[in-house]
């Protein structure tokens, strides 16, 4: 009798954990692409119907040979560019040849601009991603502005590095409040978009008027609980306020990607990783 219940809780033990793993791995795995409508009327004519996917956080993570998941599902999705919001690499693990595998073959899809995040100044490794981005032909944007033009009317694409790359001891905020001083025009009636990593630095933003915001950094608080949201975010602690999705402030609308990789952290809960697409409509 006593072998025979043994034999029953090791058989509903095992059920358990096979369950949990395969859970685990589609969580970590499984693609979910987020489809978002921007709508305002300072976007031109010419650009109402753009369409941006945003990639954030893949930290070196691998979705098929040479990233074919990954790349087949952007392609499927015909965007007009694609933008990637930082931790492209990871500081513990980081391999940039695996990164490159992923950006040589967007690059061969659509324009790519490309802002850092913290893991690559804490990888020691990014002036060598860096010259290799810019061979491929990504967009790098270093505390820049470039505009792109469609048939006369233009949008305006900002991008900012990550506060950890600052040679000051001043907060993120004092960071970000100094690099974006200079790189806004406030009498310039342009639609703004601007790469940031950070998404906990929204106020920022929203004190220059940035019309929208790609970010990422929070993994989408990693575990989400239901009705709740995330559980934890770096640089926002318990229970973040800015997680996933598009939060709007004024006149800024910020959209924070859920990312695609894990770094310390090894597991994503009911928070798969995720592709932002974005549409334009004025």
């Amino acid at each position: 009798m006593i072998k025979t219940k043994t034999k029953k809780l090791l058989a509903i033990f095992t059920a358990i954990v096979l369950a949990l793993s395969i859970f685990l791995i589609w969580q970590n795995n499984s693609i979910v692409i987020t489809k978002i409508e921007i709508t305002n009327e300072k976007i031109p004519d010419n650009f109402s119907g753009y369409k941006i996917v945003q990639i954030s956080d893949l930290h070196n993570k691998k979705f098929g040979k040479n990233q074919s998941i990954l790349l087949n599902k952007i392609e499927n999705l015909n965007p007009d560019i694609i933008v990637i919001t930082g931790d492209l690499i990871d500081k513990s693990k980081t391999n940039i040849p695996v990164a490159m595998q992923f950006i040589n073959s967007a690059v061969k899809i659509l324009p790519t601009y490309y802002v850092n995040g913290n893991h690559e100044m804490l990888s020691g490794n990014y002036n060598v991603l860096y010259q290799q981005l810019i061979s491929a032909g990504v967009t790098v944007l270093e505390n820049q502005k470039i505009e792109i033009i469609k048939e006369q009317q233009k949008i305006e694409i900002l991008g900012v590095q990550d506060p950890t790359f600052s040679e000051t001891y001043n907060s993120d905020s004092v960071v970000m409040d100094n690099i974006l001083m200079p790189l806004v025009d406030t009498n310039n009636n342009t639609y703004k978009i601007l790469l940031s990593h950070r998404p906990e630095l929204f106020d920022v933003y929203e004190k220059y008027n940035i019309d929208l915001v790609f970010s990422g950094h929070a993994h989408g608080g990693q575990i989400r609980l239901p009705f709740i949201g995330g559980l934890f975010a770096p640089n926002q602690g318990l229970l973040p306020e800015y997680t996933a999705g598009k939060y709007n402030k004024n006149n800024t609308t910020m959209i924070v990607s859920r990312g695609l990789g894990n770094s310390i952290f090894p597991f994503r809960v009911f928070n798969r990783p995720e592709i932002i697409f974005v549409t334009l409509n004025n």
